[in-house]
Order: C-alpha cells, then structure tokens, then sequence
C-alpha cells in the first residue's frame, strides 16, 4: 500500500442527517459516546479509543477530529462479515497509540443513512478525518494489518511535522480499565507542580508538569496541568488592562488576541477567551489561522475537554472553520 498524503478535502457533508433525532436507547452524554452496542452484531468491546458511530453522533465524531485524527470505519456484516472484523481490527490497533487516533466504527446495517451521507459505495473503507475533513483518499477493503500499522506509523510522522499533537481522551464507555486511569485529587506525582503553582511559583510548575509529559505523554493529567501552567505563565507576565487595549485595536491580531484570551481564561473569563479565539479562526487565513486555532485547542486541554463549555465551543469552532 502506498503511503497516504495528507490533503485538505471538503468538509463532510451532514446536511441529510436529522440533528433533532432522538438518541438510541443507551446512548450517554458527551461529544463521541457510543450508542451501546448495534443490534445488527456490531463490533463490542470497544476500547478506550474507539466509539460507534450513528446518525446521531457523527457531527460530534467529526469535531472530535478537531483534536487529534478520526480512523472511520465504515463496515456492514450482513454484507461483508470480515468487514466487521476488520473494524474490530483496527479499533485494537488505534488503542496501541493512546489517543494519537480515534475509531469510529460505522456499521451500516444500523446507521445507514450514515453511509448516504459519507457517499459510501462498498464496504469496508477507511476514511481518516482531521479538523472535519477526510485528509486522505478514501481506502477500500481490508488493509493487512502490518500495512494499517505501518499507515499509523506514517500519519503520525505527518502529524508531528505538522505540529498536530493532540490527543483524545479515553471514552467513558471503556469500563473499570478507563475508570483506573483517572487519577486522585491527591495523586503523589503532580505535588512537586501543585505546591508550585500554590507558590505562584508558575515556572516550576510548568517545568515538573513538562517533565511528567515527556515521561509519559499519554498522561492527560498532568497534559491538562501543563496547559493550565502555561496560560498562567503566559498571563501573569502581561499586564491586563494593556493586553486588552491591544487587542481591541487590532481584531485580528493573532499575538494581540491569544494573549488577552490568556487573560480573560485566568481571569474565569472562559466563554469570553473561547469567544475571542474563535472569532480570530474567522477573521484570519493559512498559518495565522492554524496559528489561532492551536492556541484555542491548548485553552480546550487547559480548562478540560469534557467541560461542557468546551463542547460548545467546539461545535462554534467547527462552523468557523467551514
């Protein structure tokens, strides 16, 4: 198999897609639950990193790739049985990169209006979705699963040559596993940057926070800690009311603007410094743009990804952008 180069696509289209509908029965909150499980004999056992995708969640799916890349999975098994296998497959095979990857499965046999709206025409097929939008051509069929390992090896180089290191966060569906990952309030190994921080001492926090990182980057905690540490670093070496002047006088200003968000965030401001970040993804194109947007995606980590703050402005991020 070739490699796949990333190219910016069209955004998917989901305007035949009812927004209004209800969700199935068993489905939870948050913006990439799964639906619990199809009734067609879909793929179970999800892992922390995989998620079923319906009629009803595949917006959301799509701004989860807003974070890090979506690997969908679109398979019908009353028409293709290794194609639900291989959708099982690839699942296991994204829980290796501890949230560098996203799969969404698809089951088409339950959501088909899913493939009318993704142009489906056989099934299997491997979309890989960023920032909403398919990044490489659509891959038919099942991929040997050292060629799929080898794609994963060669999207990430790709990602981190382009600065994209976000991560997404283990669904809540993952059971006691993902539940055990969630760390203690009192949790020994962030004191070193928690009484730092209590010092106002932002460098040294910043500083143990980054070292827990390289250590283990798949430690949300303390990549939540560290993003919080650096918008307090960075505002607190501004003065607020200059920062604001700055900005107002230049709306589309990128340093102008990301500093006073950094402000309003300190200051519990949130929705203001989400409103001001989004507004600059407006206003602004090409690297001033993606400048924007990754300095907004660093607020999201800082204030929590499960926040429903952050959920919304997601969503207004996601409409910006297209």
């Amino acid at each position: 198999m070739t490699q796949q180069p990333f190219t910016r696509r069209g955004a998917i289209d989901l305007s035949g897609l009812s927004r209004q509908a209800s969700p199935p029965p068993g489905a939870g909150a948050g913006p990439v639950t799964p639906n619990g499980g199809s009734a067609g004999g879909g793929a179970p056992g999800l892992g922390a990193y995989a998620v079923e995708v319906t009629a009803q969640t595949l917006q959301d799916v799509a701004e989860a790739s807003m974070t890090a890349p979506v690997l969908l999975v679109v398979y019908a098994g009353s028409r293709s049985p290794e194609s639900a296998t291989y959708a099982q497959d690839v699942a296991a095979l994204v829980e290796q990169y501890e949230g560098r990857f996203l799969a969404g499965l698809v089951d088409l046999d339950t959501s088909p209006e899913v493939g009318q709206a993704l142009q489906i025409q056989q099934v299997p097929v491997l979309l890989v979705l960023l920032d909403g939008r398919p990044v490489t051509q659509p891959i038919p069929g099942v991929v040997p699963s050292d060629e799929l390992q080898t794609l994963l090896q060669q999207l990430g180089q790709q990602l981190t040559a382009q600065g994209v290191t976000g991560r997404h966060q283990p669904q809540s569906h993952a059971g006691p596993a993902a539940e055990g990952d969630e760390e203690p309030a009192g949790d020994p190994r962030y004191a070193a940057a928690e009484d730092a921080l209590a010092r106002d001492d932002i460098d040294t926090a910043v500083a143990e926070y980054q070292k827990l990182v390289d250590a283990n980057p798949a430690d949300h905690g303390a990549a939540a800690g560290l993003a919080m540490a650096k918008v307090i670093q960075r505002a607190y070496a501004a003065d607020p009311a200059a920062a604001h002047a700055a900005a107002d006088a230049a709306p589309a200003d990128v340093e102008a603007q990301t500093l006073a968000a950094d402000v309003d965030l300190v200051d519990g401001r949130v929705e203001e410094a989400f409103g001001r970040l989004i507004e600059l993804v407006r206003v602004t194109a090409d690297k001033e743009r993606d400048k924007a947007r990754e300095h907004l995606i660093g607020l999201f980590a800082a204030v929590g990804n499960d926040d429903p703050r952050v959920l919304a402005a997601r969503r207004n991020l996601a409409s910006a952008l297209f």
